[in-house]
């Protein structure tokens, strides 16, 4: 919104001040610090309505790690609208919301925080763990990414070197690897959105868990979008350029304001847990910054912890229903390290420590060619 007043201000005459808001690394910086302003300013209110409307908080699995049921009870759920909030007036606060990239990925964004909070909203009102019908959440997870998809692929811009790059699947290291699935790629690319949201859905299972994982997978996709939308950048680093893309590295900037405030109150112990309309909405707006700067297969990497995650309950689930034996302790694969004895702190530490070298391999591929 700040990008339209300085666009139509400046024509109509030289206002030094706003010539800051041209800058793309200005503006993500200042949608970090407005998103983290608006999280930490709403966290206290917002908590102590939340404990008045749900009682007894977050149902807790009794089947699962026994502290928990203990320690954790009570604690409200649906922290995730704190996050929202404050990722979402960040970005159109300080995006350039002509841009087609933006709107895709809050798309994304909202449509899935939606379904976290009709998730959550179901768990709560019937004390139960079990929300909305896990194959009702998924055709809709398709819906809305194929939708995003879809408008990147109709209104987002291809370079002249790469007029099918909207398409198609761009492979790290291989440079001159790219493969044009055509209408196809609605397909791979929901794959990949519908992989984000879930996989940062089970890893959100302990206090602080999931929230710094995003924030790091956040961190190194503003990076990327802004070097991916930058001729200059892109051509030295021979990368595939997309115009327009960089603007992404504001959503970015935003969703890691929106965690550092967020993990403020969602630090040991939790005050409150961001539920599925956080952990959807995130994973799933990472999701679409892949798709959007063509480094889905880079997101493997980066988010390569949500990865690990999601493997570690296909394969318990797959492996019970074959053998009626498990492969870990517990599924996911954070549960089944505290019960091997470690401690909650000590998994939670130990799981960022991976992130962020998963992060820096991620990046590290920008570079070979």
């Amino acid at each position: 919104m700040l990008y339209w007043l300085y666009e139509q201000l400046s024509a109509g005459g030289h206002i030094p001040v706003l010539n800051l808001l041209k800058y793309l690394t200005f503006r993500t910086g200042m949608a970090l610090f407005t998103a983290q302003l608006v999280v930490v300013l709403l966290g206290s209110r917002f908590i102590r309505f939340m404990q008045a409307k749900q009682g007894k908080g977050q149902p807790i699995r009794k089947e699962g790690i026994e502290r928990h049921v203990i320690e954790k009870a009570g604690t409200p759920t649906m922290g995730g609208v704190m996050i929202l909030a404050g990722l979402l007036v960040g970005t159109l606060l300080w995006a350039d919301l002509s841009n087609v990239y933006i709107w895709a990925v809050l798309l994304v964004t909202a449509g899935y925080g939606t379904l976290g909070f009709l998730d959550d909203y179901a768990k709560v009102a019937k004390q139960t763990t079990e929300g909305v019908s896990g194959r009702l959440r998924l055709i809709l997870e398709i819906l809305i990414a194929v939708a995003a998809i879809t408008l990147i692929i109709l209104f987002g811009s291809n370079p002249p070197e790469s007029p099918n790059l909207s398409t198609s699947i761009a492979f790290p290291i291989f440079k001159q690897l790219v493969i044009d699935l055509g209408w196809f790629y609605l397909a791979f690319g929901a794959f990949i959105i519908v992989g984000g949201g879930n996989g940062v859905n089970f890893t959100d299972g302990l206090d602080g868990l999931a929230i710094v994982p995003v924030m790091i997978a956040a961190a190194a996709f503003g990076l990327i979008a802004y070097l991916v939308g930058n001729y200059v950048f892109a051509q030295y680093l021979q990368l595939h350029f997309v115009p327009g893309v960089g603007e992404a590295a504001v959503y970015c900037g935003a969703m890691i304001g929106a965690g550092l405030g967020f993990l403020w109150y969602n630090a040991p112990p939790a005050k409150i847990f961001m539920g599925d309309t956080g952990s959807l909405a995130l994973g799933g707006g990472i999701g679409a910054v892949a798709v959007a700067t063509k480094h889905e297969i880079v997101l493997g990497l980066i988010g390569g912890l949500f990865v690990l995650e999601t493997l570690s309950v296909m394969i318990q689930v797959a492996y019970f229903r074959m053998t009626g034996k498990r492969v870990f302790l517990m599924a996911p694969i954070h549960h089944h390290f505290e019960k091997l004895g470690w401690s909650e702190s000590t998994v939670v530490i130990r799981f960022w420590i991976i992130s962020m070298m998963l992060a820096l391999l991620g990046l590290a591929t920008l570079k070979l060619r």
